[in-house]
C-alpha cells in the first residue's frame, strides 16, 4: 500500500520525486496513513472475502443511513462535495476506537448501476431508460433548477443619505447540471471519481433595494457571470483504503467542503443558506459558485470522526466578471497566496436507541493573503477619512464551531421525520473582517404533520457582530460628514445585523418542492438608522432528471 502512495504523490506532482509538491503530498499521506489507517483494515484477505451481495447490501444500508442521519437534504444550491456523499458506512461497522473493517467498493460490479451517481428524486426518473443506461456504464447526470423570489412589505427608510432605497420584490434563481464519472465503474480505475458542476443564474435579490447588503433575501443570486454556463468546479477524487481517505484536487469551492452542511438551505436567507455568512467573509475564500484551484484531504481514525485539511490557492477576482466571468479561467495568474483550512466533525448517536444522529465540528482557516486592514493607514490614521495608503496585514484567520443534532423522533412516521437543532459561532480576525462574529441557531421540524412525512417546518435566527475596526471607519465618516464612498455600501454607522427567517417546505410531487418564506431584517445593514424589514416570499426546487 506504501507503494500507492508514492504512485499517487508521483502522478499528483506530475515533475519529480524529488519536486517540492511530491514531497509534500507524501508527508500528508504517510502522516494521514499513520494516524487514521488501522493496519488491521487494510488486510488483502478481509477485503477479498466480501461476498458481493453483501457490500451491494452495505452500499445500501450506507445511503439510506446517511438519508436518515442528515435529515432534511439539500438542494441545488450547495454542490454534490459535500458531507452527505462523503460520509462512511454507519449501520454495518462495529464499534470501536480503530475499527476494522473493509468498507465495500464505491462501485458495484457493472450488471449494476453506480451507487456514487444516484441523485435526488426527479421528476422524470429514468426519461427513455437514459438515465439508468448511463449509471450502469458509470455516469450520473442531473440537471434542476432552484427559484427564491421575496418582497419588501413596507416602505424603506427615507432622508437625504438613502435616495436610492425604494420599494419592490424581485425573483432570482439557477439551473444546474451536475456531471459525475464513477472511473472505477467505467474504466476500472478503483475508487476514481471526477465532479463537474456548472450553472446559469438570473434575477437579482431584494434586499439591497432597502440598504441591506450583508444578507442576501435570496442566497441563490450572484457569481454567475450572468453567462449561460458557468463552470462552478471540476476536479477528480480519489477514494483509498476502503473509503477511509479521500484525496481530491482541481477547481474546488473552499466553502463546499469546509465549514459546510447539506442541511443549511433548508432556508433561504443568505445568513444562513449555504453556509452561515461570515463564513465567507473574506473574498478570496471560495465559495459557490466560486472556486479555485486547491488539493484536499479527508480522513476517517473511526466511523464516527472525520480530520480533513486542503489548500487553496487565494485569486483575485473570483467573484468578479472581469476574471472569472464563465468560471474556465485555468491559467491562474491572479494566485495572490493561498488558504489552508482544517476541520475535524464527530458524529454521535444519542438516544435509548442510538437513532438521534448528530454532526459536531470545528475548524481553523489561515490565510497567507495580504489583505487591508479594516481601519488604518499606514500613519496610524482612519484611512477612509484621512486617505493616504491603507495599512496591509500580511495573513488573517478564521474559526469556527457548528453543529446539528436531532432532539427527538416522532413516533410512529418514517425514520427521517422528527426535530433537529443546529446552531454555530463563527469568529474571524478583526482586523481584517467586516463580520467579526456571528452566531446562528435553528430548529428544523420533518414530518411533522401525519401523512406529509418529507414537508419540513424551519425557524432560524442570526446575529452578526460588525468588526471594531469596520464599525469605527463608519463612525468616524459620519463624524467627519463623509457619507460618500463609505465601505461594504453603508450609509451609516454599522454595528449588528440580526435576521430571523420562518418557512415550511411543501413536497408537491416527487422532486418538486414549494417553500412559503417569511424573513424579518433587523438594522439592516448593520444600521442602527435602518428600520427594519419585513420580507415575503417563497423558494421552488424542481429536479428534473
Amino acid at each position: 500500500m506504501s507503494g500507492n502512495i508514492f504512485e499517487i504523490c508521483h502522478s499528483v506532482s506530475s515533475i519529480s520525486r524529488t519536486s517540492k509538491l511530491y514531497k509534500i503530498c507524501l508527508y500528508f499521506s504517510i502522516f494521514f496513513s499513520l494516524s487514521v489507517i488501522n493496519p488491521v483494515a487494510l488486510s488483502k484477505d478481509l477485503i477479498k472475502n466480501q461476498n458481493q451481495n453483501q457490500n451491494q447490501n452495505q452500499n445500501q444500508n450506507q445511503n439510506q443511513n446517511q438519508n436518515q442521519n442528515l435529515g432534511p437534504q439539500q438542494n441545488a444550491s450547495t454542490p454534490l462535495n459535500s458531507v452527505q456523499q462523503n460520509a462512511p458506512p454507519q449501520a454495518a461497522i462495529p464499534p470501536g476506537i480503530f475499527t476494522t473493517y473493509p468498507a465495500p467498493p464505491l462501485s458495484p460490479p457493472h450488471a449494476a448501476a453506480s451507487l456514487i451517481t444516484e441523485g435526488p428524486p426527479s421528476i422524470f426518473s429514468d426519461p427513455f431508460g437514459m438515465t439508468s443506461w448511463l449509471r450502469n456504464k458509470g455516469i450520473g447526470f442531473h440537471v434542476d433548477n432552484t427559484n427564491e423570489y421575496a418582497g419588501a412589505l413596507q416602505n424603506p427608510t427615507r432622508g437625504p443619505h438613502y435616495k436610492s432605497y425604494r420599494n419592490g420584490s424581485s425573483n432570482a434563481g439557477q439551473y444546474s447540471a451536475n456531471l459525475i464519472v464513477d472511473w472505477e465503474h467505467l474504466a476500472g480505475i478503483k475508487g476514481f471519481v471526477t465532479r463537474m458542476t456548472t450553472i446559469g443564474r438570473y434575477g437579482t435579490t431584494a434586499n439591497r433595494m432597502f440598504g441591506d447588503w450583508l444578507a442576501h433575501s435570496s442566497e441563490i443570486y450572484g457569481g454567475g457571470g450572468n453567462v449561460v454556463v458557468h463552470l462552478v468546479s471540476l476536479y477528480g477524487e480519489e477514494s483509498l483504503f476502503g473509503g477511509r481517505f479521500l484525496i481530491s484536487g482541481g477547481r474546488m469551492s473552499q466553502m463546499s467542503d469546509f465549514a459546510s452542511s447539506p442541511i443549511f438551505c433548508s432556508f433561504q436567507n443568505n445568513s444562513f443558506c449555504g453556509r452561515p455568512k461570515a463564513a465567507a467573509d473574506s473574498t478570496y475564500y471560495g465559495s459557490y459558485p466560486a472556486a479555485t484551484w486547491a488539493f484536499h484531504m479527508k480522513g476517517r481514525p473511526r466511523k464516527d470522526l472525520y480530520i480533513q485539511t486542503a489548500v487553496y490557492f487565494a485569486e483575485n477576482g473570483i467573484y468578479m466578471n472581469y476574471q472569472h466571468r464563465t468560471g474556465f479561467k485555468f491559467n491562474g495568474a491572479n494566485i495572490v497566496g493561498y488558504e489552508i483550512p482544517v476541520e475535524a466533525q464527530w458524529e454521535p448517536h444519542f438516544g435509548s436507541h442510538h437513532d438521534l444522529p448528530g454532526h459536531y465540528k470545528v475548524g481553523f482557516v489561515y490565510d497567507d493573503v495580504r489583505r487591508p486592514d479594516n481601519y488604518y493607514n499606514t500613519k496610524g490614521q482612519a484611512y477612509y477619512v484621512y486617505g493616504g495608503v491603507q495599512r496591509m496585514r500580511n495573513s488573517s484567520w478564521q474559526t469556527y464551531f457548528m453543529f446539528d443534532q436531532k432532539l427527538m423522533n416522532y413516533p410512529h412516521r418514517s425514520k427521517s421525520a422528527g426535530l433537529t437543532f443546529l446552531g454555530g459561532f463563527i469568529y474571524n480576525s478583526p482586523h481584517t473582517a467586516v463580520r467579526d462574529f456571528e452566531v446562528y441557531g435553528a430548529l428544523i421540524s420533518q414530518g411533522l404533520i401525519p401523512g406529509r412525512p418529507e414537508d419540513m417546518f424551519g425557524v432560524a435566527f442570526s446575529y452578526v457582530s460588525i468588526a471594531p475596526g469596520t464599525r469605527d471607519t463608519t463612525l468616524a465618516m459620519v463624524a467627519a460628514g463623509k457619507y460618500a464612498g463609505m465601505p461594504n455600501h453603508a450609509t451609516g454607522v454599522q454595528t449588528n445585523a440580526e435576521v430571523l427567517e420562518v418557512d415550511y417546505s411543501i413536497n408537491v410531487m416527487r422532486g418538486v418542492t414549494f417553500r412559503p418564506d417569511f424573513q424579518y431584517y433587523m438594522n439592516p445593514n448593520g444600521q442602527v438608522g435602518l428600520r427594519n424589514s419585513a420580507m415575503l416570499g417563497f423558494k421552488s426546487y424542481v429536479s428534473f432528471f
